[in-house]
């Protein structure tokens, strides 16, 4: 049984800058020194004060200017998009920010370009918002919130945000599953159930993706990233910025499944109707999309297990009993799928058995929260 992912392969897609070992090197073993030095070398005189801000995929640090200001600056994992995808990121959020869109903004170096390289690394300035991440959303806030994103996707709309990935099975499920596979990433006795499980949704995706369409999105829109100061809410971190439906900005921001999740998103939905049109027929992708979310998130852990923070904030990972949860979970997301996702007239082409609905079970604090312990 493999214990751990393995880690020789680079993800993809590919990169511009060069990709070599020292440059992974140098950004898993990044210093504040040396992120001081970089915004030096770019053109900005710094003040000896830098700390690293939360990020597994990148990393992160707020830094002090000669003038007191206090920027971001932003290291890319080397080999995970090429200079283009990056400013293409770059680009949709200086369209947003000239629409008046509250977002993290990227700050030009004093050059004017947007995107330097150390060592092979890329990285790129933005401005600081203040904020913080809100634990949950009142309804006030669910309706604000849709309202910045109907905006945000106006503007995504506009433009085709090539050559960002797009939000696919093909991209987010079956390259991932293949990577698992050349990496006998599972245990031997579990691979082929996680497999036909992944395989039934990314099948059930295409069929109910159809027709759906798509455009640039934030793309990874939990609570998380999402700031508010005083009532006022902002957007940040477009690290994730993918071309897909709609859905995928409203689910992630209320994920919940109970009456008052779904009481919810309809708030959210109100305000985002009040910019953009939303075809409440595609609410029936939030599913397919929370299971694909589970492949592409476990995968993602796979891939970064070199990296030093991975074992150290996800101990569990790669054990035995990680791999039968995620196993077991899929599979009861793909029944659940089957049962209310798909639409009567495409079940018989899908070769979905209907059966009668589960009664509704009461949800409790350990059905929203992972390490929830009872008294």
């Amino acid at each position: 049984m493999t214990t751990g992912p393995a880690t020789d392969t680079p993800e993809s897609p590919p990169e511009s800058a060069p990709k070599t070992a020292q440059a992974t090197d140098l950004f898993l073993s990044l210093t504040p020194d040396r992120v001081l030095e970089a915004v030096d070398a770019a053109g900005l005189t710094t003040r000896p004060l830098c700390y690293p801000l939360n990020s597994f995929e990148n990393r992160v640090y707020e830094v002090e200017l000669e003038d007191g200001e206090r920027i971001i600056a932003k290291f890319y994992r080397p080999g995970r998009w090429s200079a283009e995808q990056i400013l293409e990121e770059h680009r949709f959020l200086q369209e947003m920010d000239a629409e008046e869109i509250p977002v993290g903004t990227v700050r030009p170096f004093p050059d004017g370009e947007t995107l330097h390289t150390i060592e092979g690394i890329y990285y790129a300035l933005f401005d600081r918002r203040g904020g913080r991440a809100p634990d949950e959303l009142t309804d006030a806030m669910a309706r604000r919130l849709g309202m910045l994103v109907g905006r945000l996707h106006n503007v995504g709309a506009q433009l085709s945000g090539e050559p960002r990935l797009h939000l696919t099975a093909d991209a987010f499920i079956r390259d991932n599953l293949r990577w698992l596979e050349e990496h006998r990433t599972l245990p031997t006795h579990l691979e082929t159930r996680y497999h036909d499980a992944a395989n039934r949704v990314a099948d059930l995706l295409d069929a109910l993706m159809e027709g759906v369409p798509t455009h640039r999105l934030h793309g990874d829109l939990h609570l998380g990233n999402v700031l508010d100061r005083g009532g006022e809410l902002a957007l940040v971190d477009l690290d994730d910025m993918c071309i897909g439906p709609a859905v995928q900005d409203v689910w992630l921001a209320l994920p919940g499944r109970d009456r008052w999740a779904e009481g919810q998103r309809q708030v959210f939905l109100e305000g985002y109707g009040q910019f953009r049109l939303f075809d409440a027929t595609n609410l029936r992708l939030i599913e397919p999309l929370r299971a694909l979310r589970l492949i592409h998130y476990a995968t993602w852990l796979a891939r970064r297990w070199h990296d030093p923070t991975f074992p150290a904030n996800w101990p569990h990972f790669g054990t035995e009993e990680y791999w039968t949860q995620e196993t077991e979970g899929l599979e009861e997301q793909v029944a659940l799928i089957e049962g209310e996702s798909v639409p009567a007239e495409m079940a018989a082409g899908l070769g979905v058995e209907r059966s009668a609905p589960k009664p509704e079970e009461a949800l409790t604090n350990k059905d929203y929260f992972w390490d929830w312990e009872e008294d």
